[in-house]
C-alpha cells in the first residue's frame, strides 16, 4: 500500500515544482492531492501524465492523509500546519514559519537527516531556505574533514525565490528595455532588469537583511552552532538558480586538491572545475538539475587553512521541492511513518 501525499500551494512555482519531483523520482504514492486557496479551486496542474485538478486547503481532510508538502507561504503555515499535523499528517513546510522553532527539525538530507527523528513533537518538518540549502550542501563534507569556523558568503539569487510575479517582472521589464515601453517596478524596490538588488527580505536593525540572517540562523541549526557565518545577499537577473561566492577558514589545514576529491565523493554534490575558460557551472546549466555544483575551488592566501568556491543550484529544486521530496523519502525509508488505511 502506498502513500496518500498532499500538495499545499499546487498552483505555485514550488508547488509545481513538487508535483514534478514527487512523479520524477517515483515516490510510493497511491494518491496525489493538489491543495490551493477557494480562488484557485478547480484550476489543472500536471502530475507526470495525469492531470489533476486543485482543492480547496481550507475544506480538505487530512485525516487519511500521511504526508502534506507545505509551499502555501508563512502565515498559511502557521495556521494550517499545526492543525494538519494533529490530524495525524505529516507536514513537510518550505516556508520560513517553522524553522526556527526548537521543536521542529531543520532538514538537509544528505546534512542533518538523524535530527528528523525530532518531527513527533508537532508533526512537521522545516524545509531550510533556499540559499542555505545548497550551502549547506557545500559546507558539510568539508566541515566534517576539516572543521569550518567562519565563513562568508555573497549570493547572486535568481528571481523566481520570490515568486511567479518576480519572474514575471523580469521578463516585462526586460521587454520594456527593448521596445522603449515604461518600466515598473511593483515586486522588487528598483528596476531588476539588466541591474542587481542587495537587497532580499526586509531590513533589520543591525543592517543586514532577513535573508542574509536567515543563512546565519539555519546553517547554525542545520550544520554546527560554532560556524561563524556573514552574508550578502543580492537578487540578480536571472530566472531560475541561485550562485553563491563561498570563502571558508577551516581550524585544520586542507587543500583545494583535497577538498576537491571530498566533494567529488560527497551525496548532492557535483563536482565541474576545470581552470578553463567555460570550466565551470553557471545558473543556466543548474537549472532543472538536482545536484548542487561545486566549482573554482582555491586556496584563499589571505587567510591561514581557507578556500573559496563558486556554488550553484536550482533554488526551486534542492532549495524548495526537491528538498522536501527527500526529507519524505527519509521518513519513509527509515520507517518512521506507514500509511494510514483509509477510515471507513
Amino acid at each position: 500500500m502506498g502513500y496518500k501525499v498532499a500538495v499545499a500551494g499546487a498552483t505555485g512555482n514550488v508547488g509545481r515544482e513538487m508535483l514534478s519531483v514527487l512523479q520524477e523520482r517515483g515516490f510510493p504514492a497511491d494518491e496525489v492531492v493538489p491543495l490551493a486557496s477557494r480562488r484557485s479551486q478547480g484550476t489543472e496542474v500536471s502530475y507526470g501524465d495525469q492531470t489533476l485538478k486543485v482543492k480547496a486547503l481550507d475544506g480538505y481532510d487530512f485525516s487519511d492523509t500521511d504526508i502534506c508538502l507545505m509551499s502555501a507561504g508563512g502565515s498559511v503555515s502557521k495556521e494550517w500546519s499545526p492543525r494538519i499535523g494533529a490530524q495525524g499528517c505529516v507536514v513537510i513546510d518550505n516556508s520560513s514559519a517553522w524553522r526556527y522553532d526548537a521543536d521542529v527539525p531543520l532538514i538537509v538530507p544528505e546534512v542533518n537527516a538523524d535530527a528528523i527523528e525530532g518531527f513527533r513533537r508537532k508533526n512537521i518538518i522545516a524545509n531550510p531556505n533556499c540559499s542555505t540549502a545548497q550551502l549547506v550542501v557545500a559546507l558539510k563534507p568539508l566541515h566534517d574533514a576539516a572543521t569550518i569556523k567562519r565563513v562568508v558568503v555573497a549570493t547572486y539569487q535568481s528571481v523566481s525565490g520570490a515568486g511567479k510575479d518576480a519572474m514575471d517582472e523580469l521578463f516585462t521589464q526586460t521587454r520594456a528595455v527593448f521596445v522603449s515601453d515604461p518600466i515598473e517596478n511593483k515586486k522588487f524596490p528598483k528596476r531588476i532588469a539588466f541591474n542587481l538588488i542587495p537587497q532580499i527580505d526586509v531590513f533589520m536593525e543591525d543592517g543586514f537583511t532577513k535573508e542574509e540572517w536567515k543563512m546565519v540562523a539555519e546553517t547554525k541549526k542545520i550544520l554546527d552552532p560554532k560556524i561563524k557565518l556573514v552574508a550578502t545577499c543580492v537578487r540578480v537577473p536571472v530566472f531560475v538558480s541561485h550562485s553563491e561566492a563561498v570563502d571558508i577558514e577551516f581550524e585544520k589545514p586542507i587543500s583545494a586538491d583535497e577538498a576537491r576529491e571530498i566533494l567529488r565523493e560527497a551525496p548532492g554534490c557535483l563536482v565541474v572545475d576545470k581552470r578553463e575558460p567555460g570550466g565551470y557551472v553557471t545558473p543556466l546549466e543548474a537549472a532543472g538539475e538536482d545536484a548542487t555544483y561545486i566549482s573554482r575551488i582555491r586556496e584563499d592566501p589571505t587567510v591561514d587553512n581557507g578556500l573559496c568556491l563558486w556554488v550553484v543550484s536550482d533554488n526551486l529544486r534542492k532549495g524548495a521541492a526537491l528538498n522536501a521530496v527527500q526529507i519524505a523519502e527519509v521518513l519513509i525509508n527509515r520507517k518512521l511513518i506507514q500509511p494510514r488505511r483509509k477510515a471507513a
